[in-house]
């Protein structure tokens, strides 16, 4: 009798702490994204219901032996112990899971600028492709996490992970495929995406899948820029803008702050020191070569020369200190005039907008090329790339 009361305990635990591990290892609870446990958390997805029955088979058969010789205090425990099992079954399978707690949006709606609502102060992440240009507001997207579009005509994914500061787009054709993803979690902080066909987990940081049957797999990430909606459209002036879905304005209102990074939420918070975990950073990869720019210092500077991967780059933060770029500077280099808010090469001392365009001086219509840059936290950027380096001097 006694075996079988540790048993029917055991199996209560047991099929308690499956359902909180399923959970724990792809959410941001206490020290469960400081591990590296993705292949538990993969297997106990993927296995949930197999090892629900067998413990419902140990909880079952036991009672069954022993309940007719149960004391009244240990049934009364027996049923304690099932209905604990039930809230903490509805906790992590109907609130705790990434998808029950962020939607995708009802509604995807676009203005242009004369209608938008959009505040034109907030961060948006723009994209152009086959000549459309397309805004998507940070504090929008931020929330749902993923929203499925098309741009040019081709069809997108557009992410967000607020935790890493992580905007990126990606084309959501796998195989030759056009997939559908679900938001399954969290991996180090960083939103993970599970395709409908394999099951297989993405991770939103790099489009990379990390487990599952097309592990090694990279979804084909589209060029974006992070700037404020203002800027944006000084760029592309007939760009569409996302609006808000009006069945997630109070789910909005949460993430109000995050743009200025004075949001109080401990996971989105801005840490306004330089190379904290929660501070900013500006990352670039050239080559496979991949460095952190402060974000306090390009705020100071607004103008950093340097050289990654043989390649001599010009990061800018325009004079809004919210939107910047990072172009090849090839031979140039350049400094930033606070009187006319332009910057200038130092070689003719011609002018530049934020295009990367020479308006003004003997290079005038000559162009700058484009590099892909990110802004996110710089915990995120040195987890995801393990050999970056930081930047601690200008390189000419």
């Amino acid at each position: 009798m006694k075996i079988i009361r540790v048993v029917i305990v055991l199996s209560i635990v047991y099929l308690i702490f499956i359902e909180i591990l399923r959970v724990y290892f792809i959410m941001p609870f206490p020290g469960s994204q400081q591990q590296e446990s993705i292949s538990i958390a993969y297997f106990l997805q993927n296995n949930i219901l197999v090892l629900r029955i067998i413990g419902w088979i140990l909880l079952l058969g036991s009672v069954a032996k022993a309940f007719t010789k149960l004391e009244i205090r240990w049934k009364a425990a027996l049923g304690a112990g099932i209905i604990l099992y039930g809230v903490v079954f509805y906790m992590f399978n109907f609130r705790f899971l990434a998808d029950k707690m962020f939607h995708q949006p009802t509604h995807v709606v676009f203005s242009n600028s004369i209608v938008n609502k959009v505040d034109q102060s907030s961060l948006v992440v723009g994209i152009l492709v086959n000549g459309e240009a397309k805004a998507y507001p940070i504090e929008i997207i931020g929330y749902h996490h993923q929203v499925r579009d098309s741009v040019g005509g081709v069809p997108v994914m557009v992410t967000y992970c607020t935790v890493c500061r992580t905007g990126r787009i990606f084309s959501p054709m796998v195989n030759g495929k056009l997939e559908n993803f679900r938001l399954v979690g969290m991996d180090h902080f960083n939103a993970m995406f599970e395709d409908t066909s394999t099951k297989s987990w993405w991770r939103q940081a790099n489009g990379e899948a990390i487990i599952g049957p097309l592990m090694g797999s990279v979804l084909q990430e589209f060029p974006t820029q992070q700037m404020s909606l203002r800027s944006w459209l000084n760029l592309y002036p007939s760009s569409k803008i996302m609006q808000p879905d009006s069945l997630y304005l109070e789910k909005y209102k949460k993430l109000e702050g995050f743009d200025r990074g004075t949001i109080e939420s401990h996971l989105e918070y801005r840490d306004s020191l330089s190379w904290k975990d929660k501070s900013w950073v500006i990352g670039v990869t050239v080559k496979n070569q991949s460095r952190a720019y402060d974000w306090n210092e390009l705020l100071e500077k607004r103008v950093l020369n340097d050289i990654l991967g043989g390649v001599s780059l010009l990061i800018y933060v325009q004079p809004d200190s919210a939107s910047f770029h990072v172009w090849n500077r090839d031979s140039l280099t350049f400094s930033y005039d606070q009187t006319s808010d332009a910057i200038k090469d130092d070689q003719t001392n011609s002018i530049w907008n934020a295009k990367g365009e020479c308006v003004e001086g003997d290079l005038i219509n000559s162009r700058l090329e484009r590099i892909q840059a990110y802004q996110e936290f710089w915990h995120s950027w040195r987890t995801f790339h393990k050999e970056t380096t930081q930047y601690s001097g200008e390189n000419k």
